[in-house]
């Protein structure tokens, strides 16, 4: 899998250009879908990455990009569920993200997101 852009709003992954956050797990890329950690929004200012979320944890590594600005909040119950499963988090903003990505670790999977 090669990330081959990235801009505020936009990634542009293996040839197709994605406008939303995308989750990256065992090869394949999908859409984030954030309605589990909607409820969160008014205490954090914006919709976090929460537990409640499907998580791809069948890693040993498991990179969460931020945003352009490192804006996304990610909950402390996503640090402990981590620590819980073995899983080493990587907390970045999306650009460090993706150069964390394209070290080429095996078994990592992904969460980015791509505004804010």
């Amino acid at each position: 899998m090669r990330i081959q852009s990235f801009s505020f709003g936009s990634i542009r992954i293996d040839g197709v250009t994605y406008d939303h956050d995308v989750v990256i797990a065992d090869g394949t890329v999908a859409k984030r879908s954030k309605k589990a950690s909607k409820q969160l929004r008014e205490v954090y200012g914006h919709t976090p990455l929460s537990a409640a979320e499907s998580i791809p944890w069948k890693c040993k590594r498991l990179v969460i990009g931020t945003g352009a600005h490192g804006s996304l909040p990610v909950t402390p119950e996503v640090q402990r569920e981590a620590a819980r499963r073995g899983v080493e988090l990587f907390v970045m903003p999306t650009v460090e993200a993706i150069d964390e990505l394209a070290q080429g670790s095996k078994d990592t999977n992904a969460i980015l997101h791509v505004t804010c």
